[in-house]
């Protein structure tokens, strides 16, 4: 007879709980590498709490300003290639890490943009961002991020498309198996 846990909330606190509980051993024991993932960790976190109010707050905004008709429009399954490009314009506009994208592709969602358009957002965000292109223009050239560019998107796109077909053909199988998991 197994343990079985009663929620994923008590395992993510137990994970956690023994995460900070090594570094706190660590930094007592003087064992350099957990110290080293300790400050990794508080430099991280500190970079994330400064960024994740101001796009929470620009969440909101979008929340409030922009009517769900008109994202389902431009960006709703009808859309097309269309609503691909303009999550791949929206991307581009993205100004920090990753994670700041993350909610805006939940915002997208409840607003009701298409699932591919949604990981196309997500995957364009993570490529073609315009701070970080013009960085790298400055460092590697143009002819290199152009060539980036051209090879990514297209590989986006069509990860993007696959995904969205393939959740739609197994929506009932996903949907069956995350009930099962609830139930247990």
């Amino acid at each position: 007879m197994g343990l079985k846990l009663k929620s994923k909330g008590f395992f993510v606190k137990m994970l956690l709980g023994g995460f900070f509980f090594i570094i706190l051993i660590s930094g007592f024991l003087g064992f350099d590498p957990g110290r080293q993932v300790g400050q990794n960790f508080l430099t991280f976190a500190v970079s994330m709490l400064k960024l994740l109010p101001l796009a929470f707050l620009m969440i909101g905004l979008f929340e409030v300003w922009i009517k769900s008709e008109t994202v389902e429009k431009h960006l709703g399954k009808a859309s097309g290639v269309i609503g691909h490009l303009w999550a791949i314009v929206l991307a581009g506009m993205v100004v920090g890490p990753l994670y700041v994208a993350l909610p805006v592709a939940n915002a997208l969602r409840e607003k009701g943009a298409g699932t591919g358009v949604i990981f196309t957002y997500l995957g364009a965000s993570a490529v073609c961002r315009v701070p970080m292109a013009i960085f790298e223009t400055s460092f590697l050239g143009i002819k290199f991020t152009a060539i980036r560019f051209l090879v990514s998107l297209p590989l986006i796109l069509m990860t993007s498309i696959i995904l969205e077909r393939y959740l739609e053909q197994n929506s009932d199988t996903i949907m069956k198996q995350e009930n099962e998991q609830s139930t247990k």
